[in-house]
């Protein structure tokens, strides 16, 4: 890629709106004819500087330690007239590596306490505006400092979180420090005493907007005496007393707009502002519900004065103030910052109005109070996407974050309003947030990530945002040096990645490495962190995605976080990426490669014992997937994982299905080796597997069977199944559970227990009590049986049966193959000592388990089976052609054993042939 420098010129879009103009990356191929050759050393001085202008912080300085002549440039006082420190961790060193830059500082925007102690180090006395945010920990001794320091200061915003160790003390240290302070807005102050408010009234005579945010306690009385005032804003504030309020505020003789947003003003009140204040243009008053409740309020007798609601029309309302305009009502916005006629007590007010709309706004999305859906729909998304236009960048911000936090219903389970993220995508909100993306402003670029992110868990939005480039100019935030952009990059490639159709043009953006890279850069981020394991985890579930995961060091990074990263988000998505590696069988080497991985079986058998059930649930599926490699198999018991497999099932009993199929699955992977399922029957695996097989869910049945039966090959857990209680579970199964897979397994399972091999072990028992057990066992095993075939039966068409009986034609016995066939078993893989004990099993005395038998042969070797030629092959090895042979032709066994054991016949007659004609 190279980079374009573009002009700052504006470009015209649709309806003839005037954007604004962001420096972009951009493709070469984007201008195939441009073949343009540029020697860097020799642009002209002011070209460099305008280069700079377009370029972060972190980019300008790389470029400035290019060459002297660019570091003397780089210093330049034009390019350092406002400064955003937000996106960096700043120190005392980092102040004053600054200071000699920052003399001509007009503008700083800081977050956090931390910063707030560097702007006394950065010497710019000459600082107009401050704005901060994350200032809960910022106390009245450093908010003192900073206004003596600055005693030139126009503008002072905290907020919009609570700053709740600022006092009155502090406000009037900055009245008395700052007698050029025009704008004050403070948010979440415990309580703003008369005494603060009169001494902004006496020492600050051009303060003329006011904001005392969400703050608990204001002094109305105090407020009045601000004659100054054109612009106050109290909302959020809980327990103003508006007869007090109305009183003095309808005497400023400047006051021009008022926000009592999110309040509990009541009708009469407002209607008392509105007649008795001369000067009063503008009342903003969203969400507030007395106000809103009272259906009888009548708004249109205000003379002229704008109420501004959820009930009312605020777009009509806006355009009011502009005399004369045709325009679409709802370009309002766009049509004043358009305007060849400048009028400043207009702009004035618009530009309040930005701040207060877009301020409101998301503080009200953030709570989600009930009821609105339909100011959402018809007002409040589009008035989000107007203020993304705005000149403000912090309004530009708050606009973003607001279209990113109103769609969202549910946080927990990222659920989001379908109609609210579609009218953003109907009004071309998309489109807009992707260009502010590629904004070199990284504030912009985080919020409109955020806002990306959030309504892509809309398919129809992911759709767009993937066909308006946004794959890419996300996967390159991805790879920004600032962790909060990189951090909602992130999230909107985990977000797009659930969507099949989006994961091969993820892959295609190189998003893969950015995404692993961050969790290389980031080890300390836990949102950062959660969001590209969550990405990767997304993308691992695809086969070719996956190996590309694999080859960039993915799987390296993603044990790293398992072990090592303490945060419960990051633990259950790195542990549900390894999951997805491992979960491609034999169509790539992931399963071996995570085993294999340094630590990686240890750290996901320690996750096992996670308090989190989520962190629970995937290590288990990691540990499930992971056991189908043999050698995985051995090296998780090596690591504990038996014992805490077992433990695991043992508490779940009451926890969600999802953690009980992974535990029961995880214990059936493991017990495929006879040895690992020994282990299990000793450390207490039998019980809580039975439990789980009394689940109400088929899925933890199949994966309850499944280890149960495996379980059941061995004598001594078979015996421990009956002795547990188990028979009646697994009967309950075989011939209740809506799983034909679970039913399946578990009748396997009984015709393990009771093929005549436990026999023996229960007359010596394991305890002095062998004589009765013998006794129960005679009454589990008729149990059994007659259920055992009870579910063959259901695999009998009398009639498919009846036709394959008299007549040897292949069509009679595909007819009841097809009829008896169970899909997903053709998934299983049986060793060859099992398939051995099916082959004895023909033989058996008891005829209902020779008819199972046949049963189990057919499911495991139908042509097209996963594993069917492996079970051929292990059939031959064990002799069964003869036996199945005796079998079909038993005078005394049931017609199903006869007819399964011809079709088991013809199975290997079918391989045999398949495989004569590859030679």
């Amino acid at each position: 890629m190279s980079r374009r420098v573009r002009r700052k010129v504006a470009r015209k879009g649709k309806n003839n709106e005037v954007l604004p103009s962001y420096p972009e990356i951009e493709d070469e191929d984007s201008h195939p004819d441009e073949k343009v050759q540029v020697d860097w050393t020799k642009l002209p001085d002011d070209t460099v500087i305008q280069l700079f202008s377009c370029l972060n912080y972190r980019d300008r300085a790389s470029l400035s330690a290019t060459c002297r002549t660019w570091r003397i440039l780089g210093s330049s006082p034009c390019l350092w007239q406002s400064l955003d420190l937000r996106a960096h961790k700043c120190d005392a060193t980092a102040a004053a590596s600054l200071a000699s830059r920052c003399v001509n500082l007009q503008k700083l925007r800081f977050r956090g306490p931390e910063s707030a102690d560097v702007i006394i180090n950065l010497q710019a006395r000459g600082l107009c505006e401050i704005s901060g945010d994350y200032c809960r920990k910022i106390n009245d001794a450093t908010l003192s400092v900073i206004a003596a320091r600055h005693e030139v200061l126009e503008s002072l915003q905290l907020g919009p979180d609570f700053c709740e160790r600022i006092t009155s003390d502090a406000i009037k240290a900055i009245a008395i420090c700052c007698s050029k302070l025009r704008k004050l807005r403070l948010s979440g102050i415990r309580d703003v005493d008369g005494e603060a408010i009169n001494a902004l009234a006496k020492h600050c005579g051009a303060l003329t907007d006011i904001g005392f945010i969400d703050c608990l306690k204001v002094d109305e009385v105090a407020l009045g005496n601000v004659v100054s005032v054109r612009f106050l804003s109290v909302a959020g504030a809980p327990s103003m007393k508006w007869g007090v309020a109305t009183h003095h505020w309808g005497k400023l003789p400047n006051l021009t707009g008022l926000d009592v947003s999110r309040t509990d003003v009541v009708p009469t009140a407002v209607s008392r502002l509105l007649s008795s204040s001369q000067s009063l243009k503008i009342l903003c008053a969203l969400n507030c519900p007395a106000l809103e409740e009272d259906s009888s309020f009548v708004t249109n007798n205000n003379k002229g004065k704008l109420l501004f609601a959820s009930f009312t029309n605020i777009f009509k309302g806006l355009n009011s103030l502009l005399a004369g305009t045709t325009m679409k009502e709802r370009n309002v916005f766009s049509n004043w910052r358009n305007s060849k006629k400048k009028d400043k007590n207009l702009d004035e007010i618009m530009t309040w109005l930005e701040w207060i709309l877009s301020h409101s706004l998301l503080r009200i999305a953030e709570s989600n109070p009930q009821g609105l859906d339909d100011f959402w729909l018809n007002q409040g998304a589009a008035l989000l996407l107007n203020l993304m236009h705005s000149s403000q960048e912090d309004v530009q911000e708050r606009a973003a974050t607001g279209l990113a936090t109103f769609v969202v219903v549910d946080d927990e389970h990222a659920s989001i309003h379908s109609g609210r993220a579609e009218a953003v995508m109907r009004d071309g909100g998309i489109r807009f947030l992707l260009n502010l993306a590629r904004s070199w402003r990284e504030g912009l670029q985080s919020e409109a990530a955020k806002a990306i992110a959030n309504l892509s868990v809309n398919a129809n939005v992911a759709k767009a945002v993937a066909e308006e480039g946004g794959i890419n100019i996300l996967a390159n935030l991805a790879r920004s040096m600032n962790r909060m952009v990189a951090e909602e990059a992130a999230g909107g490639l985990w977000n797009l990645s659930v969507g099949e159709e989006h994961k091969c043009a993820i892959a295609e953006a190189g998003a893969i490495k950015a995404l692993v890279d961050l969790i290389f850069k980031w080890s300390t981020g836990d949102g950062v962190l959660e969001r590209a394991a969550g990405a990767l985890a997304n993308l691992a579930a695809d086969d070719k995605c996956s190996m590309e995961v694999a080859v960039v060091g993915g799987v390296h990074a993603l044990v790293m976080l398992a072990r090592n990263c303490k945060f419960e988000g990051v633990q259950e998505q790195a542990a549900r990426a390894l999951a997805n590696l491992a979960a491609h069988g034999d169509s790539n080497s992931n399963n071996a490669a995570v085993g294999q991985e340094a630590g990686a079986l240890e750290a996901l058998v320690q996750l096992i014992r996670s308090p989190h059930e989520g962190v629970r649930q995937e290590a288990a599926g990691a540990l499930w997937n992971l056991s189908f490699d043999d050698r995985n198999r051995e090296a998780i018991a090596a690591a504990g994982g038996v014992e805490a497999l077992v433990a695991l099932a043992q508490s779940c009993s009451n926890a969600s299905p999802g953690l009980q199929e992974r535990a029961a699955g995880a214990l059936w992977g493991l017990s495929v080796s006879e040895t690992n399922s020994i282990a299990i029957g000793r450390e207490g695996g039998v019980a809580p597997l039975i439990a789980l097989a009394r689940s109400d869910s088929e899925d933890v049945h199949e994966t309850a069977a499944g280890a149960l039966w495996n379980l059941a090959f061995n004598a001594g857990n078979a015996l421990r199944i009956v002795e547990e209680g188990g028979v009646p579970a697994l009967v309950r199964l075989c011939s209740s559970s809506a799983s034909k897979m679970a039913r399946f397994m578990a009748a396997l399972a009984l015709a393990y227990m009771f093929d005549g091999r436990m026999d023996e072990l229960a007359l010596v028992g394991t305890s002095s009590e062998s004589t009765s057990k013998s006794v129960s066992l005679d009454g589990a095993r008729r149990m059994a049986l007659k259920h055992i075939e009870a579910f063959v039966l259901t695999f009998s068409d009398p009639q498919a049966f009846g036709a394959a009986a008299v007549s040897s034609a292949p069509t009679a016995l595909t007819q009841v193959t097809e009829s008896a066939r169970i899909q997903e078993a053709g998934h299983l893989r049986c060793s060859g000592a099992e398939i051995g004990r099916f082959v004895i099993m023909l033989r058996n005395p008891f005829s209902i388990l020779k008819a199972c038998a046949a049963f189990a042969l057919l499911q495991f070797t139908i042509p097209g089976g996963r594993h069917a030629v492996h079970h051929v092959n292990l059939l031959q090895n064990a002799g069964a052609p003869r036996v199945l042979r005796a079998a079909a032709a038993a005078a005394t066994a049931p017609l199903e054993a006869k007819i399964f054991a011809r079709i088991v016949l013809r199975n290997l007659e079918h391989h045999q042939m398949e495989l004569q004609a590859k030679e």
